[in-house]
């Protein structure tokens, strides 16, 4: 009998688009009021099913809307997308999404994501240009050296720096660069994909999920919510430790036995095939790791250098974050003296081979599409708030965070998550004598916890780019997601009652 294979990354997303476009026939439609400020005309605007209002941008106007947000949070750009206003929520007319808007939905995703794509298919032809020259093998093969039985070190120390940027800045989406430089080195290193997988996504997923100050999740949340992004720091600080160190072991855990006996791969099957993608072909004699090929490497570190520092100081989104890496590839080209008509069909083959992985960012966007234009979302979420009445408070928050994990596969963006959702479900904290802050908390870990595994965040992408199935991701990581919930839990149960 032949074995029925797991389907790929991009069949997995149009069954979900199809599930989505399904759940649009049985789940009524509905929304919230929306309120925004206009910093230009010093004024909100509410925005309904119906019309469009412009009120007067005072503490007042909110109160009678009963939106407890100071007004500052708004005058001061803290809150930048408009929010849901409680209390507002109304069924409307249904808005099933049929087989045309299934059909165009990845499309609108495409054309949604294109800053992202041409992204990464920049990266793609960076990284095909530094292969050309042979910097990667030299570096690779003067690493491993200086590695050799300490291997362990870039474990810890990716998977830390990865989970210190999420945790600091929201590092995310710009980490599917890091993909093709850090897969050879780890397979040089006698690791599976896996390992390299699971330091870079679960450092940024952890980072994320325990934010300490990340303006796209804590700070945008604790502002929805009406409290300083302060309350609650240095738990978060502490969990976030405890969550990066249980992590980081976990890792070390398979990785040592991978190490040990290659067999005991998860994704051994593929073993030949990986190596033979990603481990550079060794040269009949050794590359000379001279001056030039340091260069080249010092060049496209920085490229990543400041990119962080262009999306964490200057503001810098992807159209920023694709210039620094075209023109990493030119500079590198114009050093290495490439012939023109090479450097052009080089950058090309690089950028086609991750043509794959933004066809999936983009089918993933699509599936958002539907769900917006259905028009349930915001009715899952009232359904979400009135299910917690009268529980006790241990209990309470809990559920919360189980709520917010199932939010995010309808909401999978973290400010959009929190915009929407805080100013609906972070009063009912007051009604079970909890500060807000622990709403906050629950929404980060819930949002975290899901986005390990969430088909419609950044998981499919990433594992297209190690060529790695997502049932065999799951098979890795759904042991960890149960040890992070479980801490996430007590780590709850003891901030409400202590």
């Amino acid at each position: 009998m032949k074995k029925i294979k797991f389907p790929s990354a991009q069949t997995v997303l149009l069954i979900i688009a199809a599930f989505v476009a399904l759940l649009t026939w049985f789940i009524p439609s509905g929304q919230y009021d929306r309120l925004s400020y206009n910093a230009d005309e010093n004024t909100f605007v509410k925005t309904s099913s119906e019309l469009t209002e412009t009120l007067e941008a005072s503490q007042k106007t909110l109160n009678d809307l009963g939106v407890k947000i100071p007004l500052e949070k708004f005058t001061s750009g803290a809150i930048y997308k408009p929010i849901s206003i409680p209390g507002t929520y109304k069924e409307l007319e249904s808005r099933p999404q049929g087989f045309v808007e299934f059909i165009q939905a990845p499309l609108k995703g495409i054309i949604a994501v294109a800053d992202i794509i041409i992204l990464v298919l920049f990266i793609g032809g960076l990284v095909a240009i530094v292969n050309f020259t042979g910097a990667f093998e030299a570096g690779i093969n003067r690493l491993s050296a200086v590695l050799k039985g300490k291997e362990y070190i870039l474990i810890i120390a990716v998977t830390s720096l990865i989970a210190l940027g999420g945790t600091t800045f929201g590092l995310a989406e710009e980490t599917i660069a890091f993909y093709p430089i850090l897969i050879p080195i780890f397979l040089a290193a006698k690791y599976d994909a896996i390992v390299v997988l699971a330091c870079i996504f679960i450092g940024s997923q952890l980072g994320c999920m325990i934010s300490t100050i990340n303006p796209f999740s804590t700070i945008i949340a604790s502002n929805a919510a009406g409290i300083n992004w302060t309350t609650g720091f240095l738990s978060r600080v502490i969990f976030f430790f405890i969550g990066l160190l249980a992590c980081i072991l976990y890792i070390l855990r398979y990785a040592r036995k991978v190490k040990n006996d290659a067999s005991k791969s998860i994704i051994f099957d593929q073993k030949e095939a990986i190596e033979k993608m990603f481990a550079f072909q060794k040269s009949s004699k050794e590359i000379d790791f001279n001056l030039r090929l340091k260069l080249v490497l010092i060049i496209f570190t920085l490229c990543f250098i400041v990119m962080v520092y262009g999306v964490s100081n200057l503001d810098w989104w992807f159209l920023e974050m694709t210039g620094v890496f075209f023109v990493g590839a030119l500079v590198i080209g114009f050093l290495c003296r490439i012939n023109e008509t090479v450097f052009v069909n080089t950058f090309m083959k690089g950028a086609s081979d991750l043509l794959g992985v933004a066809f999936i960012i983009g089918l993933a966007r699509g599936v958002t599409v539907l769900m917006e234009n259905g028009l349930i979302s915001d009715t899952l979420l009232f359904y979400a708030s009135s299910f917690t009445e009268g529980m006790p408070k241990g209990i309470f928050i809990n559920v919360m965070l189980f709520i917010y994990s199932g939010l995010t596969f309808f909401i999978p963006s973290s400010s959009g998550m929190a915009v929407l959702t805080m100013p609906i479900l972070s009063p009912l904290a007051d009604t079970v004598s909890l500060g807000r802050e622990h709403i906050v908390n629950a929404y980060l870990f819930g949002n975290g916890l899901f986005n390990f595994i969430n088909p419609t965040g950044l998981i499919l992408a990433a594992l297209a780019m190690i060529k790695v199935g997502y049932n065999k991701w799951l098979k890795f990581v759904i042991p960890l997601i149960l040890i992070l919930t479980l801490l996430s839990m007590i780590f709850l149960t003891i901030t409400v009652y202590f």
